[in-house]
């Protein structure tokens, strides 16, 4: 629990910075009075029950996917639940409403990633002109090294990092409590905030800025998606127990203590969070939420480290290096690619924006759009997969989904201040996203038609044999009953054939782990020749010679590690092949395949027992 507090957490942890400050913002037009004052808070308060604690704690981590989360895990549980009740899903509507929903809260995840980071840490060390004007000049230096060192220590995993940040973040919240204790205590009737009608008489009173209001408040809860994503690095139950004993009481009370504090002392609205602390204790507060938003950070990081790696299995993206790092948690992992990605772009908007008033501005659009594809897609499962009853089931995706969509019309407003940014971004991701998947598809299908089929190859070598080599060559084909071309050139050039081939399928499945019993299927068609489908999970590391060895024991084959050669293809497509796609998407297509990651690396095969064959389509 103290692990997953230093990830998870980090994020909605650290909204106290800048959320309550942003919601008094005067550009709103909202008078600081006490009425007011109850009124944001009964809003932020209630907005963290009802979506954060109703919605995710309760409702959305209930849909794991084999212990895994995160908008992808949602889809494919979601289409399984379609699959289960009828074979023809996959060609109906709601299959592909699915389908587009997963993707597009995926690639709006991305945006969130980017922005997090960056709104976070500068928040923290805005904190230093408080202590001392004069410093202001040295906020984005600082923020930039803290954010430099952040993305460093990602490859030590987030296992690792978890165990360092936990405590941090248990005596941040731990500060946000005592802190908001006492200046609660100093003017004890701000609890009249629990009060749910003062967040109605607010927005019946305030009809014209209840809008801008409402974006400003989104920003206390912004986390609850990352709660979600994150789900597989720690499990489900130590998320609920850290968020109901130690997350949501800290926040609570501290919203509460700025408050207080607003309402004893109207000046401190600049920067109502340092303003609750002594003048002695804000250099060391800078420092501990400098620490804390590093973790904020962490938060959507390792959930972008996830959605990828999902990403990569389900087809959607192209292969990348993933590293595991840790040996017992299969969820922990290091995505370099998306990592150094992160960073520039992170660093790039904190020089860009300078400030985290600045950066609020592009903030929430894109993560209030992720949770409502959160919604209807928990919805379906709820539905279809736990056979909930179908009106409580409508009755409370539309009760989620109001309160989601307004959020998004609220957040709406801040496009063109800053919104379009992560909007853009994630139009890029869901471009990548839609164009590898029609691009592998189709390519699939143009090799396919051009195939011949592995039985009758079989067939032909009983009268034309050729000369057979010792060893065992492995093929990899993404059709187990045709041909692999790799092995059609090397039986054109070389003129051989090894005494034992095995044309291996690796096939993932949308679930995080496959049982041992069902991850290998192997039959011989004849001469030494094996047909074998491998499969692995969205959560596993398709590592090839490892099925090799258990289908060497299942099949008493004699497939020792130097006397079993791995052939591989490398498919291009040429300029003037655009596989029935447009200008624009055929040449992303021919960038993504020009920079996917190598086979031989994806697949865990020995460079000493590799051979490497082109093919150009």
């Amino acid at each position: 629990m103290i692990a997953a507090l230093g990830v998870v957490f980090g994020d909605i942890g650290t909204s106290p910075l800048y959320a309550f400050k942003e919601t008094l913002n005067p550009d709103h037009g909202v008078a600081l009075t006490a009425a007011a004052v109850l009124g944001l808070l009964s809003l932020i308060f209630w907005g963290l029950v009802f979506v954060v604690t109703l919605k995710y704690v309760l409702f959305v981590l209930r849909a794991d996917h084999d212990g895994e989360g995160g908008i992808l895990a949602l889809q494919a549980l979601a289409r399984n639940a379609l699959l289960a009740g009828d074979a023809e899903a996959p060609r109906s509507r709601l299959w592909k409403l699915v389908g587009g929903l997963g993707l597009l809260g995926a690639a709006m995840f991305y945006g969130d990633s980017l922005i997090t980071p960056a709104i976070s840490v500068l928040s923290a060390v805005e904190g230093l002109e408080v202590q001392a004007p004069a410093l202001q000049a040295y906020v984005i230096p600082a923020t930039m090294v803290i954010l430099v060192g952040l993305f460093a220590v990602q490859r030590k995993g987030t296992g690792v990092v978890g165990k360092v940040f936990g405590p941090v973040m248990l005596l941040w919240f731990a500060v946000l409590a005592l802190a908001g204790l006492w200046h609660v205590s100093q003017q004890p009737q701000i609890l009249a905030a629990l009060d749910p009608r003062h967040a109605l008489r607010f927005l019946v009173t305030h009809r014209g800025q209840a809008m801008a209001v409402l974006g400003a408040v989104f920003l206390a809860f912004t986390g609850g998606e990352a709660l979600y994503a994150d789900m597989g690095h720690f499990g489900a139950r130590p998320i609920r127990l850290a968020w109901i004993f130690i997350a949501l009481p800290s926040l609570v009370l501290n919203y509460f203590g700025q408050g207080a504090l607003v309402l004893a002392d109207p000046a401190a609205i600049d920067n109502p969070f340092f303003r609750m602390f002594p003048v002695w204790a804000v250099l060391p507060m800078v420092v501990l939420a400098a620490m804390a938003t590093v973790i904020a950070s962490q938060a959507v990081i390792s959930g972008a480290f996830s959605l990828t790696a999902q990403a990569m299995r389900m087809g959607y993206l192209p292969r990348m290096r993933v590293v595991q790092t840790s040996g017992d948690a299969i969820g922990q992992i290091y995505v370099p690619a998306v990592n150094w990605t992160l960073m520039v772009g992170v660093l790039l908007l904190v020089v860009g924006f300078r400030s985290s008033g600045a950066l609020s501005a592009a903030y929430g659009i894109a993560v209030s759009i992720t949770m409502v594809t959160t919604t209807l897609l928990a919805g379906v499962v709820a539905w279809r997969m736990w056979r909930w009853n179908k009106l409580a089931v409508g009755l409370g995706v539309a009760a989620f989904a109001v309160v989601d969509l307004t959020f998004v019309v609220a957040n709406s407003l801040k496009i063109l201040e800053g919104g379009w940014l992560t909007l853009a971004v994630a139009m890029v991701v869901m471009l990548l996203f839609t164009t590898w998947a029609k691009g592998r598809r189709m390519g699939l299908a143009k090799a396919a038609a051009e195939s011949l089929p592995l039985a009758a190859f079989a067939e032909s070598l009983t009268g034309h044999m050729p000369h057979r080599v010792r060893g065992t060559a492995v093929f990899l084909n993404s059709d187990a009953e045709t041909v692999p071309h790799a092995l059609l050139h090397n039986l054109k050039h070389n003129q051989v054939l090894h005494d034992e081939v095995i044309v291996l399928r690796v096939l993932p499945c949308d679930v995080p782990r496959v049982d041992a019993a069902h991850r290998i299927e192997a039959r011989e068609v004849g001469h030494g020749i094996w047909v074998v489908i491998a499969r692995h999970g969205f959560t596993e590391r398709p590592n090839v010679p490892d099925f090799i060895r258990i289908l060497a024991y299942q099949k008493g084959l004699n497939c020792g590690s130097m006397r079993t050669s791995y052939f591989v293809s490398r498919a291009s497509v040429s300029g003037r092949n655009t596989l029935g796609m447009n200008a624009v998407r055929a040449a992303v297509f021919r960038w993504l395949q020009r920079n996917a990651g190598r086979a031989s690396d994806y697949f865990e095969l020995p460079e000493n027992r590799l051979v490497e064959m082109g093919q150009r389509s």
